[in-house]
């Protein structure tokens, strides 16, 4: 009789035990990482108010918005994640073509919406849409995809690798009209990286890497304004550079070696006080710096590590497990996540020249915080339906 009641509750309570065998780690890492990331946005954004430009905001207002930003990320990631892998990979080509309608529609006069110069953005009013943001996500699902259609074209050169490379050449030359030369860079590094890792042939991928390196340096060489940042980069501390394009940078430096070790205490930042612009987006990482000093910096630097090998291990898993799409989509997403973290820490600190790009879940933005989120709700989703097969269900 106990074993028959045992046997009854285990039954009715399966789908619930199920449901709760989630990698409830990755959960915990994305959410500090994102609440963290909200507090230094409040902390960077306080003192915008007394500028002319924010003389509009309230004090609160990033800081409320970026819990919006959350709030709804985290809706929609709750949604995401019970969106089979199948489904994914059977619309991924899909996708990439309609984000790539998206950044033909950024440069159409009266639809796009340029700040600083730039165009990149599409206004839904409440929400402001960075098609480049969707592409990072769409590629790492479009790549994966191809990569599986084409394995067996994977040493060939026209069968394999240019229909790719045509590919992202498109996407390139639409952000490069943006311009946004920070995410062609994220987006061909997601590209390259899925397709080495599913077996594109070794001569060709040190072939076609150094020709990237040359048409990158090319772009640089032919825009006079990219060429006077690097020069900017390579000597931050001359009189002109300091004052002109080498701004951000040297006061990102200053932040930085006011932090020291153990920082000057949260909201203590003298930089964010309207010397270091863009310091609640691009340069949240030298608030960190300053009002946290070297230890909370070392912490933010481990948690991307930790969050970029948990992907790389769950594609491991995946592959291990025949799955070879949602392998390498998981790999693809930690490829997406360490890149992009890692160029906006080396502009944070001078390592890289300064580009136009946020640190992911923590920097103030509805695009990257919602697009980041989706990707890892996907690689939950993976983890999730290789657990399931290691326990003989079928993934779904």
């Amino acid at each position: 009789m106990k074993a028959q009641l045992t046997s009854l509750w285990a039954s009715k309570h399966s789908g619930r035990v199920q449901m709760l065998d989630y990698d409830q780690m990755l959960v915990w890492v994305t959410m500090v990482l994102m609440l963290f990331g909200m507090v230094m946005v409040y902390s960077a954004s306080i003192s915008l108010p007394d500028s002319p430009k924010y003389a509009g905001y309230s004090t609160t207002h990033f800081v409320y918005r970026q819990a919006l930003f959350i709030l709804l990320a985290s809706l929609v990631s709750y949604g995401v994640f019970h969106i089979k892998l199948s489904t994914w990979q059977k619309f991924a080509p899909y996708f990439f073509v309609f984000t790539l309608v998206l950044l033909v529609a950024v440069l159409v006069p009266g639809l796009g919406k340029g700040v600083n110069g730039a165009k990149r953005w599409l206004s839904l009013k409440v929400l402001n849409i960075q098609p480049s943001e969707l592409m990072k996500l769409f590629v790492v699902l479009y790549a994966a995809d191809y990569t599986v259609r084409k394995q067996e074209y994977m040493h060939k050169l026209t069968k394999g690798f240019l229909p790719m490379a045509g590919a992202v050449g498109l996407v390139g030359l639409l952000l490069l009209l943006e311009p946004d030369l920070g995410a062609f860079g994220v987006i061909v590094c997601i590209a390259m990286g899925i397709l080495f890792l599913g077996g594109i042939n070794g001569i060709w991928f040190g072939g076609i890497a150094t020709l990237l390196v040359g048409i990158f340096s090319l772009v640089i060489v032919l825009s006079p304004w990219r060429r006077e940042r690097i020069f900017a980069y390579l000597n931050p501390w001359q009189e002109d550079n300091a004052l002109g394009k080498a701004y951000q940078l040297s006061h990102s430096l200053i932040a930085f070696g006011r932090g020291e070790i153990f920082g000057v205490g949260l909201g203590g930042s003298v930089e964010k006080l309207h010397y270091l612009p863009e310091a609640h987006t691009d340069f949240l990482l030298a608030v960190i710096g300053e009002e946290l000093g070297f230890v909370g910096v070392v912490v933010v630097v481990y948690l991307f590590y930790w969050l970029v090998k948990r992907a790389f291990d769950i594609g491991r898993q995946a592959i291990a497990l025949d799955q070879t799409f949602a392998g390498l989509s998981a790999k693809g997403i930690g490829i997406w996540i360490g890149v992009q973290a890692f160029i906006n820490m080396g502009v944070n600190m001078g390592l890289l020249p300064t580009k136009g790009l946020t640190l992911p879940l923590m920097s103030y933005g509805g695009s990257g915080v919602l697009i980041n989120c989706v990707g890892l709700a996907i690689l939950l989703r993976i983890d999730y339906e290789n657990r399931a097969l290691m326990h003989g269900g079928r993934g779904a």
